[in-house]
């Protein structure tokens, strides 16, 4: 079962578009595609892991082969109990009727609540909040990663790696409002030469040290953890960067489905990963000169130029799902209220998931060449990566521990025993990568803390605002028997009023009467709501009572991944009586215009934000697809 909830403050509900359900086409081409979206991050992760893991471990400067192997089980083992087990074999399970990620867990996780879902709430803003901070990290490390590799055909190129990773990073943005459809029938076909490639060069190395097929044993882990103290913590956290990229599999479940995910995971991805980095361990033991950069140096000199365009378009693929992500990320949070409402262009007509988010899109953009900018090398960088990827896979099981308890119905025991080990490993990595913060880990979070800033006022404001009009507000049954009890003047056609609590008039209503002192004939008191369900059936999304021979009660819900459009969702109401009909019909909006007020429930600080992100947020009207010519704006000043 689903709740719903008024999508806005105010009058206006925040109902985002989203990507269609997943497609029930070929199996093959889901897996493929799947290949690129899901699995673009973590295929990228070798192209530095290993390498700064390795560094991390060698506190003494002397690298020895029971540390490489060690180094090289934590990798393995990571990989198979957080992706494999975790995410691929469990959490894909914990779908919201098919959608995945963050807040599609949020959302489920909250119908275990019929009142004080505070807590799933706030992890979701944490969660959602990690994810922003994880996105501006992925473009700036993946891409610098693999132009990094030119430096082994020339040395020479060095001085030019930054400004060729800081085009490419523009270039990406730029054709963002191009749309990604085109650009996706390749995505993944190339991803999967990528993976192809990496398993090659890995296996053809392993031959140089068959023993480092000893790393497959986790005792070599354990040892590694035991004998290594706090150079072996530092480690751990370097050896996540390994598994970076592990929640695209939850995210994108939508988008692909189960089947695919995890065909693609365990026949392409999993072997060529692990191939690679046993390929890795054994060229570094084989040729210890190598640990400098292990991943390129797997191939022949012949095969360095290709290797390195390969990575490139790679890391360039990782980075357009990341950026994919946050737009969709963007488009869930608005719905469930945790964002004002932001322009979305439509970059598809026949793929509604095809989307462009301009705000997210620019400040994305500046905090990634910002981040290269500062550090200038994916070596410093894989310090401040890695935190809020475990920020958030902690947020996530967390929020799985509902939905297996509450949702499932599991027994409590069943529930601990299935979640708390892999609660564990999580905060085990998260321990390990707060030792970073002073190395550039603070970025991540700073970021998040920012986020979780924003939408925490906007949510205060967006409570406070409703409060404070409520206040002035007439009961609607009151008005509406006042009213036909009055000699109003009425005119033809049908005006249309939007408000988010229909319990009380419509602000617009009562502005409408007092200044044009005019009733229509037909007047519709239009309530839009959010579902916790990622979409709502036809039948279930518009219901109509009659409040009196002139007032009607209509209702709307919307899914967080479903477009708001108005004249269409009111297209339904023909079959339930209504005879709409959009060239006869006028839709009444408020417009308020918001000032701080001298005592508030918020501080001023946080009063004026509220009031930024209020007058930035998207026109109303091309939000819910209204034709501008039909559409009446009132406006109110409100003290907040």
């Amino acid at each position: 079962m689903s709740t719903a909830k008024p999508a806005a403050a105010g009058l206006e509900a925040e109902v985002p578009s989203a990507p269609s359900p997943p497609a029930h086409g070929n199996l093959l081409a889901l897996t493929i595609g799947s290949v690129g979206v899901v699995y673009g991050d973590i295929g990228t992760s070798p192209l530095y892991a290993f390498r700064e893991a390795l560094a991390a471990a060698d506190d003494d400067g002397v690298m020895t082969r029971v540390e490489v192997y060690g180094v090289l089980s934590l990798i393995l083992w990571a990989l198979i109990l957080i992706v494999t087990v975790k995410y691929v074999l469990i959490l894909l399970r914990a779908d919201n009727r098919g959608e995945g990620g963050t807040l599609a867990l949020m959302a489920l996780a909250r119908t275990a609540f019929s009142r004080g879902a505070g807590i799933t709430i706030a992890l979701g803003i944490v969660g959602a909040a990690l994810f922003y901070g994880d996105a501006i990290i992925t473009p700036a490390i993946s891409v610098l990663s693999a132009v990094e590799g030119l430096k082994l055909v020339e040395p020479r190129f060095e001085p030019f790696v930054l400004p060729i990773t800081l085009a490419i990073i523009a270039a990406l943005f730029l054709v963002q409002n191009r749309g990604t459809g085109r650009v996706a029938t390749f995505f993944g076909p190339i991803t999967a030469v990528w993976f192809v490639a990496m398993g090659v060069a890995g296996a053809v190395h392993i031959v140089d040290d068959p023993g480092v097929l000893n790393a497959l044993n986790p005792w070599y882990a354990g040892v590694f953890m035991a004998e290594h103290g706090h150079a072996g913590l530092i480690a751990l956290g370097a050896v996540f960067l390994a598994v970076t990229g592990a929640e695209a599999l939850y995210a994108d479940l939508g988008h692909f489905g189960r089947r695919p995910i995890r065909l693609a995971w365990f026949v392409l991805v999993l072997p060529a990963l692990a191939l690679n980095y046993l390929g890795q361990g054994a060229l570094v033991l084989s040729h210890p000169e190598t640990i400098e950069n292990p991943f390129f140096l797997l191939v022949p000199g012949w095969a360095l130029v290709p290797m390195v365009i390969l990575a490139t378009a790679a890391t360039v693929i990782a980075s357009q799902a990341v950026i994919t992500g946050a737009f969709s990320l963007s488009r869930q949070a608005v719905q469930l209220g945790l964002l004002p409402r932001l322009e979305i262009r439509h970059t598809s007509a026949e793929q509604v998931g095809q989307i462009y988010v301009p705000q997210v899109n620019l400040l994305l953009f500046i905090g990634v060449v910002l981040l290269v900018g500062m550090f200038g090398s994916s070596a410093a960088l894989a310090s401040a990566y890695g935190i809020a990827v475990t920020g958030t896979m902690v947020v996530t099981v967390l929020m799985a521990f509902i939905v297996v308890w509450k949702v499932w119905k599991w027994p409590l025991a069943a529930a601990v025993a299935v979640v708390v080990p892999f609660l564990v490993i999580d905060v085990a990595f998260l321990v390990a990568n707060l030792l970073k913060v002073h190395h550039g880990g603070w970025v991540p979070l700073l970021v998040a803390a920012l986020i979780v800033l924003v939408m925490v006022t906007w949510r205060r404001g967006s409570h406070f605002l409703i409060e404070k009009t409520r206040r002035a507000e007439v009961p609607l049954a009151d008005l509406i028997g006042s009213l036909e009890k009055r000699n109003v003047h009425r005119v033809p056609g049908t005006a249309v009023f939007l408000t988010s609590d229909p319990a009380f008039a419509p602000s617009s209503l009562m502005h409408n009467l007092k200044h044009n002192k005019v009733l229509h004939e037909h007047n519709v008191i239009l309530t839009i709501l959010s579902s916790d369900a990622p979409r709502v059936p036809e039948s279930e999304r518009v219901s109509i009572r009659t409040l009196s021979e002139h007032f009607s009660l209509v209702t709307m819900q919307f899914g967080f991944v479903e477009e708001p459009n108005v004249p269409q969702a009111l297209q339904i109401c023909r079959r339930l009586g209504w005879k709409f009909e959009i060239l006869k019909t006028s839709f009444f909006l408020s417009r308020r215009s918001i000032r701080p007020a001298a005592k508030s429930g918020m501080p001023l600080w946080q009063d004026r934000l509220f009031i930024v992100l209020a007058r930035n947020a998207s026109d109303a009207t091309d939000y819910f697809q209204i034709p501008t010519d039909r559409v009446v704006e009132i406006g109110m000043l409100v003290n907040v």
